[in-house]
């Protein structure tokens, strides 16, 4: 009898601090949150919380107006890639000689992980374009015998910005060159031998990259390839319709959302916090975008967030995941954080705060300090085990 008496007190005691822990989460959120929307760091702030465990709204403050995203319009980038192109996908590049002599040919595909810059290329362990062109002065001057002085370029799949800074490249090195597009059907008949091919990360793992480094040019080339993969342009005509497509087909209202770029530098950009907390709630569970969760920054442990939370609010490490976002006038966030038994998707967008680093430093502070008044590490319910009474067999015996 002791035994059972024991074991009850102990779920009740569990059963209670549970529950005890639950409602003081529910209660106090609302509370929190009207504190920070009112903080004059903010500056009359753009904010909704959602329970990811039913999709109520806990608490929401200026979440339908239209406010510059930043970063966080990589939510929308990263979404739109996830949903439009095979996760698997690798990109390829190949450099050719060409069947003429001192020629040369690039056959790509677009791929957006090549690094215009040698610093970006060491750093993340990228091909850089100016490997390339290494390569191809070299195998030209392998064939000539000569040193050389001049190249023919003929390439299809690379973005514009890969050809100027090839053209930089051999400029540097002293040599003339003349790069001329050929459509991607006609490129195999002027190709010769191969000289060097590279290969991106996955989709995925491109994904999660942009998200936990908030890469801008990786972003902003995952949100053209979604686009074209969508049969839509690829410019920022086509991401825009992209985006709206991909938002109309989770049932979510979009008609507030203005794109005018993948990465969020844009100022002209326009989201509402409800139509990214709506996303972050329908995309949470679905296997399809897990990349997208897997690659937010780790509050005070990974990526942009690496430095947030540590000294503002300690007790919030490793319980937050969310995009950052700044821009001048703007400091935005928005991802899922752990809180007693629950997550809850927030997304809070500051972008009428003073244009200055003490401007962006005090609302940064203010809404870690928030943030860390409800994160909490979840509290799993302790499963109900049988309990066998042993009373008669003790009295038999």
């Amino acid at each position: 009898m002791r035994r059972i008496a024991l074991l009850v007190s102990l779920a009740l005691l569990f059963g209670n601090q549970s529950a005890s822990a639950t409602s003081l989460s529910n209660s106090v959120i609302p509370r929190v949150f009207t504190s920070l929307a009112l903080a004059p760091e903010m500056a009359d702030p753009s904010i909704i919380v959602i329970d990811k465990s039913n999709g109520e709204v806990v608490y929401e403050y200026n979440s339908q107006s239209m406010r510059k995203p930043a970063s966080v319009m990589k939510v929308l980038s990263a979404s739109a890639a996830l949903q439009y192109i095979d996760p698997q996908k690798r990109f390829t590049t190949t450099l050719s000689l060409g069947i003429n002599p001192g020629s040369v040919v690039i056959n790509g595909e677009l791929d957006p992980w090549i690094a215009i810059s040698r610093k970006d290329a060491i750093a993340d362990h990228r091909a850089w374009i100016g490997f390339l062109a290494g390569k191809a002065i070299s195998a030209i001057k392998e064939q000539s015998g000569k040193n050389v002085q001049k190249i023919a370029i003929k390439y299809s799949g690379l973005y514009a910005g890969d050809v100027i800074e090839l053209r930089k490249y051999f400029r540097a090195k002293g040599v003339i060159t003349g790069a001329i597009a050929v459509p991607a059907g006609e490129i195999g008949q002027i190709t010769g031998e191969e000289i060097v091919t590279t290969r991106s990360p996955t989709l995925t793992k491109m994904v999660e990259f942009a998200l936990t480094w908030s890469d801008n040019l990786l972003a902003e080339r995952l949100a053209r390839l979604a686009s074209k993969s969508a049969g839509n342009p690829l410019n920022d005509v086509g991401v825009s319709t992209t985006f709206h497509t991909l938002l109309d087909s989770f049932g979510i209202e979009h008609s507030d959302l203005r794109v005018h770029d993948g990465s969020g530098l844009s100022k002209a950009n326009r989201v509402t916090a409800k139509m990214i907390g709506d996303l972050l709630i329908k995309l949470r569970d679905d296997p399809k975008f897990s990349a997208l969760y897997d690659g937010l920054p780790v509050g005070g442990v990974s990526g942009t967030l690496v430095d947030r939370f540590l000294k503002t609010a300690p007790e919030a490490v490793g319980l937050i995941r969310a995009k950052t976002g700044t821009l001048n006038g703007t400091v935005s966030l928005a991802g899922y954080i752990d809180s007693t038994d629950r997550q809850y998707v927030f997304v809070v967008i500051a972008d009428q705060i003073p244009k200055n680093h003490a401007g962006t430093a005090k609302a940064r502070a203010t809404l870690d300090r928030t943030l860390g008044k409800i994160a909490s590490p979840i509290i799993e319910s302790a499963p109900v085990v049988p309990i066998e009474d042993t009373t008669t067999a003790m009295s038999a015996a």
